[in-house]
């Protein structure tokens, strides 16, 4: 792993004093054993891909080669609850795709037998719905339901393994394709409740800027409104002094609500570097060693930070929030900023040597919208303040899916 560590020094020749940090700041992840459990996930998880059809085909090629089958479709039953679709199929033709794209449910082979029985084998050369003039290279199939692992009721579709010999529904092959079957299933259900996390996510966030607007700007405008409709009145029965009172009235929540969409603007607008997070966290600290009396050491410990933007955008205001405490109450000689990446977690610290009088009050120094930001990332602040001893606070959420650029496309 590269490590970038650089000391930046204040411009103040008092602020230079030699001073050296003596440890590493310490973190307790949440869970249990201190984030153990985490820490042997982040290792044993297998890697994700972004691309639902190009992980579903890779499943179905090792599904086929292990099990001997010659082809397999996986069909997810659509909103009507009678018609199956294929989303994902290996080794048919153009025509056989086609033909196999939509069936019924009510079809015996692909549908209605699997979803009584659990598991089905069919000799196709009986299934009427697959009668023609067309030749078949395939003679059976097993069709198996896909359902979710904590409702085993809710039915998510059916995967079917075509055969060119024919095959029994107690045989090994059909032994393995149940096992096949329980994966897929879960590895659907996975997605399923990805993608709903995800817009739920959506909707909270848009949820949050209607609720921004309305506490900020909205009120205002209401009020002066209504200001209006007095200073209208007053005009007209010539009462000078409380049309003055009302023209006042409106004045000043006009500057209210001028101040509330320049803080909407503040918090809404994007000034990520476009370099991206490293970047602009490098910038951050040589613009705030310019402007305050103190060294500031920086640690990159990741090769790389790959983000989604609004994981960016959080963290960048986090840090400079921090850094801004610092400079502002901790009467500190030296600060750090540590960029780490531990047991499937970032984390960043930001520590100073000050007075570490720090009180991690609700709306003390900002940590309630620390929190707040953190949280909109699934992330946590931890502040740690001893007197004399002087303030570490710090981000860490986990490391995103890797499928993120498709969530946030």
């Amino acid at each position: 792993m590269d490590v970038m560590d650089t000391k930046f020094k204040s411009t103040n020749e008092s602020a230079n004093v030699d001073f050296y940090w003596t440890r590493d700041p310490e973190l307790v992840f949440p869970g249990k054993n201190g984030g153990l459990e985490a820490c042997v996930e982040q290792e044993f998880t297998a890697s994700r891909t972004s691309d639902l059809k190009t992980l579903l085909n890779t499943f179905l090629e090792t599904a086929t080669s292990f099990i001997k089958a010659k082809a397999a479709v996986v069909r997810v039953l659509l909103p009507d609850e009678q018609t199956l679709q294929v989303i994902s199929a290996v080794g048919l033709t153009g025509e056989e795709l086609e033909a196999e794209r939509i069936v019924e449910l009510a079809c015996e082979d692909c549908g209605k037998d699997a979803f009584k029985h659990g598991l089905c084998s069919t000799n196709i050369e009986s299934c009427t719905t697959r009668s023609g003039d067309q030749p078949r290279q395939f003679r059976s199939v097993i069709s198996i339901p896909l359902v979710c692992r904590n409702t085993p009721e809710v039915v998510l579709g059916v995967f079917t393994l075509f055969f060119d010999t024919p095959q029994s529904s107690s045989g090994n092959s059909a032994t393995m394709a149940s096992s096949f079957a329980d994966l897929l299933g879960s590895l659907i259900e996975h997605i399923k409740s990805t993608r709903e996390a995800k817009r739920e996510e959506l909707l909270m966030e848009r949820q949050s800027i209607a609720n921004d607007i309305h506490d900020s700007l909205a009120q205002t405008l209401n009020y002066a409104r209504m200001s209006t409709t007095l200073l209208s009145d007053a005009i007209r029965n010539n009462n000078e002094v409380m049309a003055t009172k009302y023209v006042r009235d409106i004045d000043e929540a006009l500057e209210i609500g001028q101040k509330s969409v320049r803080t909407l603007i503040t918090d809404f607008r994007s000034d990520m570097d476009p370099a991206g997070l490293l970047h602009a966290l490098q910038t951050l600290v040589e613009q705030f060693v310019l402007k305050h009396y103190i060294v500031l050491d920086c640690s990159i410990r990741v090769a790389d930070l790959d983000l989604p933007l609004e994981h960016e955008i959080q963290t960048y205001h986090i840090v400079r929030e921090a850094l801004s405490n610092i400079a502002k109450h901790s009467s500190a000689s030296h600060a750090r900023l540590i960029v780490d990446h531990l047991c499937g977690y970032y984390v960043f610290t930001i520590e100073d040597n000050g007075v570490g009088t720090f009180s991690p009050l609700e709306g003390h120094y900002g940590i309630i919208i620390m929190r707040e930001r953190a949280q909109r990332i699934g992330g946590e602040i931890k502040v740690e303040s001893t007197k004399g001893l002087g303030t570490c606070v710090q981000l860490f959420f986990p490391e995103p899916e890797l499928n993120w650029r498709t969530a946030h496309g």
